[in-house]
């Protein structure tokens, strides 16, 4: 069975929907708050090899586990509404390039392998 990654398209797909998602996450007021004074160029470069890992490909993500990377972000107030419209611009941006409803149902389904972690909250809290 080949990967997520090479079914969406590999690296290219993967830069092009990073490059759509921040687009989308800094014009959305529910969340764009988070990054104000962000360097955003790095930004997309973290989440894109993020993205690859988490979608099987090559693994060359070398930030900060979840909760560490976000805890800054849950001082500030970061809760399961701004997880779920990240996750909500995520599949709209995926929806947009072209990418089948099953392969989005996957990749949201990876994100919430991580909503806790993002959260700072233990594997057990709902």
């Amino acid at each position: 069975m080949t990967s997520l990654y090479e079914r969406i398209g590999g690296a290219p797909a993967v830069k092009a929907a990073v490059d759509v998602f921040y687009g989308k996450v800094l014009a959305d007021a529910r969340i764009a708050h988070f990054f104000d004074g962000v360097d955003m160029t790095a930004q997309n470069a973290k989440q894109r090899a993020f993205l690859i890992m988490a979608f099987g490909g090559p693994n060359t993500y070398s930030g900060a586990d979840m909760r560490r990377g976000h805890a800054h972000l849950v001082a500030r107030g970061l809760n399961d509404s701004h997880f779920d419209a990240v996750v909500e611009n995520l599949a709209a941006t995926l929806r947009e390039l072209g990418v089948g409803d099953g392969e989005i149902g996957e990749v949201a389904a990876i994100a919430e392998t991580v909503r806790n972690d993002v959260l700072g909250r233990s594997a057990d809290a709902a």
